[in-house]
């Protein structure tokens, strides 16, 4: 008579005699939260189980620049973007056997005189990719004039069976020489953008994953530093 082994992971033997799969073992079995910026592999053969994957990639927010003022006057800066973010159902068959998964930056602080950085794109091989938000620019100078400023453009949308662009950073406004306000930092889809400023202090940093930082605001010869982005994170969800 012909005997045959059993996978004890996905079936049992009930008292009965019946060969039934064990419930819940042909759903979602794990989830990998990759949230440190940088590199790394993600090895298909270390999932013997592995049917399908869905994975949600989340890039980086855009740094804002710092802001100097002269005595009596005000200078603010605009927001940085949002950070982009994808999403993708993946077959095991479609992956290679080793997929290289990028976790983006967070755009990095400007100094008084200088720009925010660019958030770092996130990715999981070609497959789903998301794209980083730009850093908010050191774009009004000092001065006591009305004047308004643009914001930050979001970036496009990624690759992905949902992928969209993230938000754009606020303009910053001066009123006089005494008030004004700083942008905004972008939306993102895992996270939420840093708040804006009516006074002398670097803008405020984002909230979860991939917001883009506000701007810096400086009045009668103050002089602040800028605020970097939120990291991106790329999580995976395993499935038997």
């Amino acid at each position: 008579m012909a005997s045959v082994c059993v996978d004890g992971d996905f079936f049992q033997v009930g008292d009965d005699g019946r060969l039934t799969i064990v419930p819940g073992s042909m759903n979602l079995r794990e989830i990998l939260y990759l949230k440190d910026p940088g590199t790394f592999e993600f090895n298909k053969g270390d999932y013997e189980w592995l049917s399908r994957i869905w994975v949600q990639v989340q890039a980086a927010g855009g740094g804002a620049a710092g802001s100097r003022a002269n005595a009596g006057q005000v200078a603010c800066q605009p927001g940085g973007a949002g950070g982009g973010y994808s999403e993708r159902l993946i077959e095991a068959s479609a992956l290679g056997a080793t997929e290289t998964v990028v976790v983006g930056q967070g755009g990095t602080a400007g100094t008084s005189t200088t720009d925010g950085g660019n958030g770092g794109n996130s990715s999981f091989g070609g497959l789903c990719t998301a794209n980083g938000g730009a850093g908010g620019q050191l774009v009004m100078s000092s001065g006591a004039t009305p004047v308004c400023y643009s914001g930050t453009s979001g970036p496009l949308a990624g690759i992905g069976d949902f992928a969209q662009g993230g938000g754009g950073g606020g303009g910053p406004i001066r009123i006089n020489g005494d008030q004004g306000q700083s942008g905004t930092g972008g939306e993102s889809r895992l996270g939420h953008g840093g708040w804006q400023r009516a006074s002398t202090n670097a803008g405020g940093a984002g909230r979860g994953a991939g917001g883009g930082a506000a701007g810096a605001y400086a009045r009668d010869g103050d002089s602040t530093p800028g605020t970097a982005g939120q990291d991106g994170v790329v999580i995976i969800w395993l499935y038997a």
